[in-house]
């Protein structure tokens, strides 16, 4: 992974938005393809996001407790082996996509 990933809350039949309940992984974390990220709801079912990437978690842009519509970027990735200040800089200037694109 030589550049950010975004996280996104994956869209889902007929939800439109989630809430997530709480973050499992904080920023700075290691974490591998398919770990749970966070537990989330929708209006139907609890549920867990998975990771898509393997990867650093790099920031979290949802605070537990918000509830936002599915495609919104929730988080970043990396390379876990990525120079820390490449990385700051690459999240630093990083606009997450909205949820239409």
């Amino acid at each position: 992974m030589s550049e950010l990933v975004e996280v996104k809350i994956p869209f889902s039949g007929s939800v439109e938005n989630v809430e997530i309940n709480e973050w499992l992984v904080a920023e700075g974390d290691v974490i591998a393809e398919g770990d749970s990220l966070a537990d989330v709801s929708t209006d139907k079912v609890d549920t867990e996001l998975e990771a898509e990437a393997a990867g650093r978690l790099v920031k979290i842009y949802v605070a537990a407790g918000t509830e936002i519509p599915v495609g919104t970027t929730v988080a970043l990735l990396a390379d876990p082996d990525a120079d820390a200040e490449v990385i700051a800089k690459a999240v630093a200037e990083h606009v997450p996509s909205s949820p239409d694109a």
